[in-house]
This record gives C-alpha cells, sequence and structure tokens, in this order.
C-alpha cells in the first residue's frame, strides 16, 4: 500500500473515529485503525466490537492495500504534523513509514487479518430520519440513561417509529425521558418498529451529526446490528436483546396540581439549595402552597437552606422530594424558557414538561423520594 492524503482530510476523519477506539483493550488490534486504500479513496476503520466507524477521505493511491496502524498515536501525531500532504506507506513486517515535510515516521502496525470483519449495511428495510430531529431527541433523553452495568437494557434508549411519529425514551428506574415527534414521514416503516440504542451509540451518533451537514440519516438494522449511515460514515452498533421496560405504565395520567416556573430560575434555586442537600440522597423538598413553591433541603453535616418561587397555584397545599440533580439535568436541557411542573401526591410521580411545546411532545417523569 502506497498512498498520499491531505493532513486536513486525514485529521478530521482520524478525529471522527477517536470515541470508538478502544482505549483499554486486552484485543491489541482494537487500539488500530484499519486502512484500505483503493480507487483514489482511503477508508479508514475503527471498533471495539460493540461500535464501529467506518470513514473515508480522497487519497492518491499509487499501490493498492491495507495495513492497520495505532489510533491514538496516529492521530497525536498527525495533529502536530505540518498543513501539507502526508505519504504513507506500507514496509515490511507491517511496518508503516509517515512522511510529511521535512517530518519521517515510522510506525509499528500490525497484520491485517487479525483486525476483525465487520458487517455490510443492508440492501433493504433502510429508513431515512432526519438528522437534526433525532439529534434533538438523543439530546433530551441520554442523560436519563442508566449506568449500571447490571440492567443492560437500561444501557440504551428506545427508539419506537410508527409511519407517521418518531418516539424516543431512556429511563434509569428512578426518572424517566419521553420526547415524541409527530407529522414526520418514514417510508417503509409499516406499524411500529422498535430498536433500542445503546448509551455509546447515541453519543457518536450526535457528534456525528454535529460535525455533519447532512440533512438525513440511513437508518437500518439486521438481527444483530444497527446501522447509521451519516453522509459517507457509518456507524454501526451491536444491537441489545432483552425488553425494555413497560415505559407507557409510567406515564402520569392524573397529575392535577399544575404550575408553570420560569426554568432559569428553577435551576438557580435548586442549585442554591442543593448545596445543603445530603451527599448521598441528593434530596430537595419542594412545598407547593398558594401562591409560591418552597425549596428547602438539609443535612447535619452542612446545615439548611431555603429558597422560594412566585407562583400562581392556587390549590391544597403539598410537599414531595426529588433528588436534586434529576431536576438539574432535565433544566440543563430543557433550556431557558418556562417549564410546567406537575404533580398529584406525595407518593406519586412528578412531570415536567416546557411550556412551549414547539415540534416535540416532551416529557420527563421523576419518582419521589422519602423525606
Amino acid at each position: 500500500m502506497e498512498i498520499t492524503v491531505s493532513k486536513f482530510e486525514l485529521l478530521q476523519e482520524l478525529s471522527a473515529t477517536q470515541g470508538v477506539v478502544e482505549r483499554k483493550t486486552t484485543i491489541p488490534i482494537l487500539s488500530n485503525y484499519l486502512f484500505e486504500a483503493g480507487s483514489d479513496r482511503l477508508s479508514l476503520t475503527a471498533t471495539d466490537l460493540d461500535l464501529s466507524l467506518r470513514t473515508a477521505c480522497s487519497a492518491k493511491v499509487k499501490k493498492e492495500g491495507s495495513c492497520t496502524l495505532p489510533a491514538r498515536k496516529l492521530h497525536d501525531y498527525v495533529k502536530l504534523l505540518p498543513e501539507a500532504d502526508i505519504s504513507i506507506k506500507l514496509l515490511e513486517n507491517h511496518w508503516v513509514s509517515i512522511r510529511c515535510g521535512r517530518s519521517h515516521t515510522k510506525m509499528v502496525g500490525m497484520a491485517r487479518a487479525n483486525f476483525p470483519t465487520l458487517p455490510a449495511f443492508p440492501v433493504n428495510g433502510v429508513v431515512k430520519i432526519p438528522a437534526q430531529v433525532l439529534r434533538t431527541m438523543i439530546a433530551r433523553t441520554s442523560f436519563a440513561i442508566a449506568n449500571e452495568e447490571s440492567r443492560y437494557t437500561l444501557n440504551a434508549a428506545l427508539m419506537v417509529l410508527k409511519p407517521e411519529s418518531i418516539t424516543m425514551v431512556a429511563t434509569d428506574g428512578h426518572r424517566l425521558a419521553h420526547v415524541e415527534r409527530s407529522g414526520q414521514n418514514f417510508d417503509g416503516v409499516s406499524g411500529e418498529m422498535k430498536t433500542l440504542i445503546p448509551k455509546k451509540a447515541m453519543d457518536e451518533l450526535r457528534s456525528l451529526v454535529d460535525a455533519s451537514d447532512v440533512e438525513t440519516i440511513d437508518f437500518a438494522k439486521d438481527e444483530s446490528t444497527l446501522f447509521f449511515r451519516i453522509g459517507p460514515r457509518l456507524l454501526t452498533s451491536r444491537q441489545l436483546t432483552g425488553q425494555f421496560p413497560n415505559y407507557e405504565a409510567v406515564l402520569p395520567k392524573d397529575n392535577n396540581k399544575s404550575i408553570a416556573l420560569h426554568g432559569e430560575e428553577l435551576a438557580a434555586a435548586i442549585s442554591r439549595v442543593a448545596q445543603f442537600a445530603d451527599e448521598r440522597s441528593r434530596a430537595v423538598r419542594l412545598k407547593l402552597e398558594k401562591g409560591e413553591l418552597k425549596l428547602s433541603a438539609s443535612s447535619t453535616e452542612t446545615g439548611e437552606s431555603e429558597d422560594s418561587l412566585e407562583t400562581d397555584y392556587n390549590g391544597d397545599s403539598l410537599t414531595i422530594g426529588f433528588n436534586a440533580q434529576y431536576i438539574s439535568d432535565f433544566l440543563r436541557i430543557a433550556g431557558q424558557g418556562d417549564v410546567r411542573l406537575e404533580l398529584k401526591d406525595p407518593q406519586s410521580a412528578g412531570q415536567l414538561r416546557p411550556v412551549e411545546n414547539e415540534d416535540y411532545n416532551y416529557r420527563y417523569i421523576v419518582m419521589p423520594m422519602r423525606i
């Protein structure tokens, strides 16, 4: 293999794949990129076996072929090279020569045969999803995904495609983020198409959409793999098997105590009061009374704090406890507009939603805490 490639283009693709490269691995080849050169293109592949990203850039190919190179070291080195063309040539014993301007480096690669083979993009059953819609839905749900390995079906979000709508749901068992967008048109989807998307795949999707100006993402899946094509880049993820919880049973039906609050003011008050919450439970007390919402927290180590916000509430008084972090997470995503807090009683889940409903039906359900 012998090629010449622009530093700018190569670095762009190396940077795009960094999130996929396995850092701590017992399988050394997974710390490497696979380079494949042919017909004026250099294809790059990175994988950690669960997630893989294939991308490409234009290149002058003198001699077709393939090699593998240490991913982190190559990325860090190319970043430091001058803005010029880079020549890459495969030598004997998997060594690779890299020349740029007056710089010349030889890196130790590994046998191409050791690199895992990856599944090919399916020919049939491809669904086009608007890129910005998917990005918005990921942003509004991924923070609620569980981090515990033991409940692995909760380490993913559920995406539900119907012919005219898309829904995404994530939960860690203590809170649930649910966002739906109607008025879409998904050709090739009949009935309901449910897919569990692992958190790492969602994070990568989001950064790939941010780094691209594509309008739609091609989505497909087979028995074991999910495929997302974002322009010239192809992200594949191992499918999680198992049953996502019945989230519809959790969505509150009759939360009849409702108040509108300014998101920024609520976030600031929660942050102040939470400084004095118990470090383990992070519990803050919300007391809803006529005309105001009182927020308070206390712990034996740090003391106690109280804050209050003016409201237009005129119903019966109600006191409920929530994890301050869970409320703050939602407010950070919901932006600076007004939010609606909907409650039923101290034992039932509370619901938060943005007041300006734009094009998304977005709601966030939080389980109460004993206080």
